[in-house]
């Protein structure tokens, strides 16, 4: 549960912070989730046992890596000109 909680409570955070600046965007907060999701899984890490569940959290975390890679590739896309692009 305070995985859970730390989670919701970064996700909450962000929208509230990315709203107040007024530049929220899906992507802004996928990255930002992301992000939080890597810091949570790291502070409620358990030292001596791991359970089941943590370990598909990886599935998780790889599925994560994926999107943000997706995302990165998209932004450049939108940055280069294009007649640097190949097709």
């Amino acid at each position: 549960m305070r995985f859970i909680r730390g989670q919701l409570a970064w996700m909450l955070a962000a929208v509230l912070v990315l709203s107040l600046l007024g530049s929220f965007s899906y992507e802004l907060f996928f990255v930002l989730s992301l992000i939080g999701l890597l810091i949570v899984t790291e502070l409620t890490a358990p030292f001596a046992v791991t359970p089941d569940w943590r370990r598909r959290l990886r599935w998780l975390i790889a599925l994560g890596l994926v999107g943000f890679a997706v995302v990165v590739v998209r932004r450049i896309l939108e940055i280069l000109p294009p007649e640097v692009l190949p097709w």
